[in-house]
């Protein structure tokens, strides 16, 4: 899943960036108030990790700006201000989540992934649809309880359409939450992942719903 991280700290910011790559998610990296909020309007995130103490627009403000344009992507905070009073205006002003620096990168993976599962009313720790359970913790996944094999995109591509099950997808949506800045992507990318994921898990999983997108259904077609 792609996620925006703002932290103006380039240590603690690039440490971050790296961590949670390798965990699985695909991070955005900016290091001011207004170019967080620029994106969080910008870009459909799974999710954000935000800093309070931002240069040129502080991360309250950032918040108070995007909550009041209706933005809904869940918002975890990331502060060394570990006062109740900060901790009280950031979950009032539209906070999801409250984590007081040095943070465990594990935990914050952790807590990342319930903040999508719930914004998607997903509570369970493993998703599902059809015969197939999804573990994001442990990124495995099996069919019918038997273990299947998938590639890092595959893996997110499958995660993305449990977590929108029975919604159309275009393809210009999955490349967004497939892949962050920087990441060429083939013209037919999104197709060849989805043709490999057919292949191991069944043509009837994925929909394709012609001139709009794709759709994984959560409950098996009747025949």
């Amino acid at each position: 899943m792609r996620i925006l991280l703002a932290e103006d700290d380039p240590l603690l910011g690039d440490g971050l960036q790296a961590g949670l790559r390798q965990l699985g998610f695909q991070v955005d990296w900016v290091r001011d108030g207004e170019a967080a909020e620029r994106e969080l309007r910008a870009q459909p995130y799974a999710a954000a990790v935000l800093d309070l103490g931002l240069p040129r627009k502080d991360g309250l403000d950032v918040l108070v700006a995007v909550r009041q344009a209706r933005i809904i992507t869940p918002v975890l905070v990331l502060t060394a201000r570990d006062a109740v009073p900060d901790r009280i205006r950031g979950l009032d002003v539209g906070a999801d989540d409250y984590v007081v620096k040095p943070v465990d990168l594990h935990e914050l993976a952790a807590r990342l992934r319930a903040l999508v599962r719930r914004a998607h009313g997903a509570p369970q720790e493993c998703l599902s649809a059809q015969d197939v359970v999804l573990d994001p913790a442990a990124r495995s996944v099996r069919q019918a309880g038997v273990a299947v094999t998938l590639s890092t995109r595959e893996f997110d591509l499958l995660q993305t359409f449990i977590l929108s099950a029975d919604r159309v997808l275009s393809r210009e949506q999955l490349e967004q939450q497939l892949y962050s800045w920087g990441k060429e992507v083939e013209s037919n990318a999104v197709e060849v992942h989805i043709h490999n994921l057919r292949r191991k898990l069944g043509a009837s999983l994925i929909q394709t719903v012609r001139g709009v997108g794709y759709m994984l259904l959560s409950d098996a077609p009747k025949s």
